[in-house]
């Protein structure tokens, strides 16, 4: 039996309770009252709530978070910006595949160490290994009881991953694997940033959201550094896309996810500054971020820092002369901007010896 037989032997039983909705009418989804010549009119499109959508495709809540997660149902903003909505024709589109409610269920299915290894065959110290090697990737994680990290993976990927490299499931770990075993690397949070970052930048196309994404990798000090305005830097705190559903609930789990979300290693961080430094240039030419007076919605934006020098009385503020705000103390070695001309890696070049 091949790894993709035995995953889906093992999900068998579950999607045959959890699809029992799908002898569910279509036309219950049309509210009541409704004929069916009203119904097929070009109307605003209807919706149901992510719960109940959840129920109409056979999956679990946290399975149907994970699915939108990935990009594979598509969600609308409810109104008021209230909790994300499934358009009617989403879920019948998913119902109509052929693979349905089996395929969708078992894109979504995660697994932990132990499951994970039990489907490819091995022990769940290799697995691990192979996990902080970087082979495979988490897509979420949870807090146990001691409030210690326990990522999982796809299981879909898993099986992928089994077809793809077989040689690095039994028989010796590569030199180059062991050495960054041996001197404590561990990829398994850099590979869940990394691909938290890409698909939450596939979900918008404004040059500020998508640099804002970048930033998010980037604890304070490092994105002062590359974000000298403080208006801009409130900006990108405003326009940052959140998953559809939030961070989780607990404070721990904020938390935690607060500290796995920062980049830590140095080639990583490094990755990040220029990702954001060309994605600033890019959102500048688009527009200028809003400073006080020029956006009715900046009660956000933090007021420039005192200087020593007095204003004179008469001088009103002017968005195209505004005078240069005076960086942090102890953000940059000079209180100059660096002109947006220069090439990147002159504008990196001293921020690089530093980091080093």
């Amino acid at each position: 039996m091949t790894v993709k037989e035995a995953v889906r032997a093992r999900t068998g039983s579950a999607y045959e309770v959890r699809g029992g909705d799908e002898s569910r009418g279509e036309g219950e989804h049309t509210p009541p009252g409704t004929s069916a010549a009203t119904a097929d009119t070009p109307a605003t499109p209807a919706t149901v709530a992510a719960g109940r959508a959840a129920q109409e495709l056979g999956l679990r809540r946290s399975e149907f978070e994970l699915a939108v997660h990935l990009g594979l149902i598509a969600v609308t903003a409810g109104p008021g910006s209230g909790r994300p909505r499934v358009h009617e024709r989403e879920i019948a589109r998913l119902r109509e595949d052929p693979g349905f409610p089996d395929g969708l269920a078992e894109r979504v299915r995660t697994v932990g160490t132990a499951e994970g290894a039990a489907l490819l065959g091995i022990a769940p110290a290799r697995f691990t290994r192979l996990a902080r090697a970087g082979c495979v990737s988490p897509v979420t994680f949870y807090l146990n009881r001691y409030r210690a990290v326990v990522w999982l993976y796809l299981a879909d990927e898993l099986a992928s991953f089994a077809v793809r490299e077989p040689e690095l499931l039994a028989g010796r770990t590569p030199l180059g694997m062991r050495t960054m075993l041996e001197a404590g690397g561990d990829r398994r949070a850099r590979n869940w940033r990394s691909q938290r970052i890409d698909r939450l930048l596939k979900r918008t196309a404004d040059p500020w959201a998508r640099a804002a994404v970048e930033a998010s990798a980037l604890d304070s000090a490092h994105l002062a550094e590359v974000v000298e305005d403080p208006y801009e830097r409130a900006y990108l705190a405003r326009v940052r896309p959140e998953p559809v559903f939030g961070r989780p609930g607990s404070v721990a789990a904020r938390e935690t996810m607060g500290e796995l979300m920062l980049a830590d290693d140095p080639d990583e961080i490094l990755w990040r500054r220029i990702n954001l430094t060309l994605g600033l240039d890019l959102a500048r030419e688009e527009r200028p971020a809003p400073h006080p007076g020029d956006d009715p919605g900046a009660r956000m934006t933090p007021a420039p820092e005192p200087t020593s020098r007095v204003a004179p009385p008469q001088a009103q503020p002017v968005a195209e002369t505004a005078p240069p705000l005076s960086p942090p103390a102890g953000e940059t070695p000079s209180g100059l901007r660096e002109p947006g001309g220069k090439r990147l890696l002159a504008r990196l070049g001293w921020r690089r010896r530093s980091d080093g």
